[in-house]
């Protein structure tokens, strides 16, 4: 089980149209006539069994081999359909990487009965993904509850599983795209090296090869072996369907039965992989060398399945060590000087794993002593034990995770795709009674014996005249640990809660506290007694604010990182202790506070809330450090593509003086004014505008109104800032047409980015149309932006606009970007061109429309349906003084616009002359390249 461990999971790309129907007995039988089966639906029907129930979750078996995972909630107003393969990179043959990857990409491309199954969603205003990695490929959709969302979503996972289109002809526009997406993992340092440290480490399995494959295998698979790999493992028998949140379980079990039943078991035999690597005999080492600014050191090690018993011990080794800020490393390397940061990477898989640490490093500091610090920090554990202390903090850190994840339906069926990869969806639970389980003797000895020289992989290979080997356990039998196995009783579940603007309003308490702290309170029954929260402070006005633009930031940063009672490694542990998150982040007039917690702990919550505020320490320590890793982060964006061009975008926007916190800054510029900040300063200001008096806050779930009330006003009805605040007014820069075009040396990807000043607000009669307009230019993945540089060109792995309105004054833009490889800079150029002028040419069609306004309308109800976001929009509501009252207005003003409206907006609003074009790439080295490779194929002169 992955908790709180940083793992880069290869995200899977999504498809486009195509026309070759799969092979299948299944091909006749598809959901859209899957009704007229009854008879067989019926026979599979008698067949299904309930197999296992476990804490609120269901199993059941179809007669054809499909598993059945039924985990109801009530009190979430949305469903979550969830389809886990049991296949992955794991399962690929030599000349094949990233043949699961691939085939993720093409099953979004339709089926005959459906048509492009990516543009169907995107019609649905769905939240849906799909991710492929080393030993499963998982599918999903969230939607607003509906007996018509989820019939749709389930047939629609029925037909694919076995009719979706895998055609020779899509397959050289998705090359691009996953060449494309590939380029973009380039661009990424801490993924380059992993993906080199797992390559070192493995000789001979699969988990040494990057899911997103090798490119000359990529580009040349046979689509006849393509068609094969699906076949035989799009299968009702190696998958895994989950149905998670607000259903009726019943009606839903006997859908399933009918639409998926229906599917034959099929006849072939699928062979269990067995290639196992031999116990490593030395150390190992890699090196990446590329371009940028940003050093890392890490160390990896091999570990055993995820079903085996050491694995809740790798887990809490991964959080002692590598925690921050509590973690050995932490201390060792990040408050010793030795990097800005270091994190645990902690691969839990179905065959033998690994653990990695890797820090990032700032410009001064050394690697060869980091790369000490690590060594000797992890291979001598034996003479530095852990500690009770240390394993006590590790649970409570891993086993509020645990909560969090067992009371979110959505979060909780990607965690569980984890578990059925690794063997069984009940290893999910077993990993958190195994933790509870822990002894300081069980971490210490599976120290001991992974933490070895003989089985760590760093940056060079080092061989040594006794390997001291580190023997992995043998494979463990899942069903036979598992067999059984009841847990415990299902979590408290939350009332069926109307999302409806009608209902919030009636159902929020909006108040104030003597100081003008403005409340917006939403108590509601939720599952695990969860409560949301956020708060605003404003203050301050421009001129008390000049010249306070990084004291403004790093005053927030700091405010986390120790209080008068508590230092940051203490308040790190009593948030984990209190099953707690608690972010700060600001800059300008404003401090953002996000957290939450359960029922229960929310009183002690907010008392670590008001020391957190109202009595930070600002240990000169954490100045330091915060300065340090601030200016880090700078030198890593210098070179990036995106934060070249987001930098050059933000200049053209700038209409402030220097020196106004709503000003521009360069790189240079915010290095500097870091370099020249004093601890003194970020006291000073917390000292001149802290303070509640301009304060917005909201809560949503479950509390109790008039406790909450009382606790409030007794820790920050008395707090006032000692300066006047004034709002401070966006004023927008004139349009400034043309294009930049920026160098990033080697750099694989490109970014562009495209701006055009809109006088704009978000009450204005323009603003509907304008969201209707960008919905179908990039709003989305049906779009026409992504549909020609992802579907007809291949040229991008993302592409998309947006639209920005202010609340205040009419200060707006539409914004358009796109990644790509820097030798298609034109082709980018023509697409996006061709589109911007078609649309306001043609205008958007009927079809277009009513496909947006139904998106729009469903993107609404999940932002509502979701607490956390509830929270922040009651907060802006505060702020702009408005109530749900406007966001019903806002979706009438959707449901009734009309075309004409929409087109005759469309023209007047947008002037494709106007936009300001940027680009970042390495296009200097992608035009050497075509010449070098022109010149190769010139031919030669007698």
């Amino acid at each position: 089980m992955r908790l709180r461990t940083t793992s880069y999971l290869i995200a899977a790309a999504l498809g486009s149209l195509a026309l070759y129907p799969a092979a299948s007995a299944w091909a006749q039988t598809s959901p859209a006539v899957a009704k007229a089966a009854a008879p067989v639906a019926a026979a599979a029907a008698q067949k299904t069994q309930k197999h296992a129930t476990v804490e609120g979750i269901t199993e059941y078996r179809l007669a054809n081999g499909l598993r059945v995972l039924l985990a109801p909630d009530a009190s979430k107003p949305t469903t979550t359909v969830n389809i886990t393969y049991l296949v992955g990179s794991r399962h690929e043959n030599y000349g094949e990487t990233g043949m699961a990857h691939l085939l993720e990409h093409m099953v979004f491309k339709g089926t005959p009965s459906r048509g492009n199954i990516m543009q169907e969603l995107g019609k649905r205003g769905m939240q849906f993904n799909g991710t492929t990695f080393y030993d499963r490929t998982n599918y999903f959709e969230t939607f607003p509850a509906s007996e018509e969302n989820l019939t749709w979503a389930l047939e629609m996972e029925a037909d694919r599983m076995v009719n979706s289109y895998v055609a020779r002809k899509d397959l050289e526009t998705e090359f691009s795209v996953v060449r494309n997406e590939m380029e973009s993992g380039e661009n990424n340092p801490q993924r380059s090296l992993w993906q080199a440290m797992a390559a070192t480490a493995y000789d001979w399995h699969n988990y040494g090869k990057s899911t997103i494959g090798a490119r000359t295998d990529v580009e040349g698979v046979k689509i006849e072996n393509l068609q094969a790999f699906y076949r035989a493992h799009y299968q009702p028998d190696n998958a895994v369907l989950l149905v998670s949140g607000k259903f009726d379980a019943a009606k839903t079990l006997a859908q399933i039965e009918q639409v998926f039943g229906a599917i034959p078991r099929p006849t072939r035999q699928l062979q269990p992989t067995y290639t196992l690597d031999p116990v490593q005999n030395g150390a190992r080492e890699v090196s990446v060398n590329r371009v940028g600014d940003t050093q890392l050191a890490a160390v990896l090690y091999h570990t055993p399945a995820s079903s085996h018993a050491d694995s809740a011990a790798v887990a809490a080794l991964a959080e002692i060590l590598g925690n921050s800020p509590n973690g050995r490393l932490h201390k060792l390397l990040v408050e010793g000087k030795k990097a800005v940061s270091v994190a645990p990477w902690n691969f839990e898989l179905a065959e033998p794993g690994y653990l990695m640490f890797m820090a990032e490093l700032g410009k001064d500091q050394k690697l060869a002593e980091a790369r000490k610090a690590l060594q000797d920090a992890l291979e001598n554990l034996k003479k530095n034990p852990i500690t009770e202390a240390e394993l006590k903090r590790a649970k409570a850190s891993w086993l509020s995770d645990f909560d969090k994840t067992l009371n979110d339906p959505q979060r909780l069926g990607v965690q569980l795709s984890e578990s059925i990869a690794s063997g069984d969806w009940r290893l999910f639970f077993l990993a958190r009674d195994r933790m509870e389980a822990l002894t300081v003797k069980d971490v210490q000895r599976v120290a001991e014996n992974y933490f070895k020289e003989s089985n760590r992989t760093y940056g060079q290979f080092v061989p040594t005249k006794a390997p001291d080997r580190a023997v992995l356990p043998a494979p463990v039998d899942v069903a036979k640990l598992v067999e059984g196995y009841q847990g415990r009783a299902a979590v408290a579940e939350g009332e069926n809660f109307d999302v409806s603007p009608a209902n919030i309003d009636k159902r929020t308490l909006r108040t104030a506290l003597p100081n003008g702290m403005k409340l917006a309170l939403t108590a509601k029954k939720t599952r695990g007694e969860t409560v949301q929260g956020v708060l605003r402070l404003d203050f301050g006005d421009a001129k008390s604010l000049f010249g306070q633009a990084t004291a403004s930031g790093l005053t927030a940063e700091l405010l986390s990182r120790g209080t008068a009672k508590l230092s940051r490694a203490e308040l790190a542990a009593k948030l984990d202790e209190l099953k707690a998150r608690l972010n700060v982040s600001g800059s300008g007039q404003s401090v953002n506070v996000q957290f939450d917690t359960v029922r229960k702990n929310l009183p002690a919550l907010l008392e670590l809330l008001r020391d957190v505020l109202r009595t930070p320490s600002f240990p000169a320590q954490e100045f330091e450090l915060a300065v340090k890793e601030s200016l880090t982060a700078i030198d890593a964006q210098r070179s990036e593509p995106q934060a070249l061009a987001s930098q050059a975008l933000s200049k053209a926007r700038d209409v402030y003086p220097k020196g106004d916190v709503r000003a521009f800054q360069s790189f240079d510029e915010s290095a500097a004014q870091l370099k020249a900040l004093k601890l003194e300063d970020v006291k000073r200001f917390w000292s001149q505008f802290y303070g509640a008096d301009n304060a917005k806050l909201a809560l949503v779930g479950d509390f109790d109104n008039a406790e909450v009330q009382a606790q409030l006003k007794t820790l920050f009805g008395d707090w006032k800032s000692k300066s006047k605040y004034a709002r401070l007014s966006s004023e927008s820069a004139p349009a400034k047409p043309g294009a930049i075009q920026l160098e990033a040396p080697d750099k694989a990807n490109a970014f562009y980015i495209a701006l055009l000043p809109l006088t704009l607000k978000d009450d204005a009669p323009d603003y509907v149309p304008l969201a209707i307009v960008n919905k179908v230019l990039g709003g989305g993945v049906k779009s026409r932006l992504l549909d020609r540089l992802r579907q007809k060109e291949g040229i991008s792995y993302g592409a998309g606009s947006q639209l920005s309105a202010g609340s205040f004054e009419p200060v707006g833009a539409e914004i358009l970007f796109a990644i790509y490889a820097p030798q298609n800079l034109e082709r980018l150029k023509t697409g996006v061109s061709e589109e911007l002028s078609r649309l306001v040419k043609d205008g958007i069609s009927e079809t277009e429309l009513v496909d947006a306004k139904k998106a729009l309308l469903e993107q609404l109800k999940i932002g509502r349906a979701q607490d956390v976001a509830l929270a922040a929009g009651l907060v802006s509501q505060l702020h702009t003084g408005r109530t749900m009252a406007f966001t019903a207005e806002r979706e009438a003003q959707i449901e009734k616009i009309t075309l004409d409206e929409v087109n005759k907006t469309l023209r007047r609003a947008i002037d494709p002359a106007q936009f300001l074009h940027i680009y970042a790439g390495d296009f200097a080295g992608a035009a050497k390249k075509a010449a070098e490779a022109a010149a190769a194929a010139a031919p030669a002169k007698p």
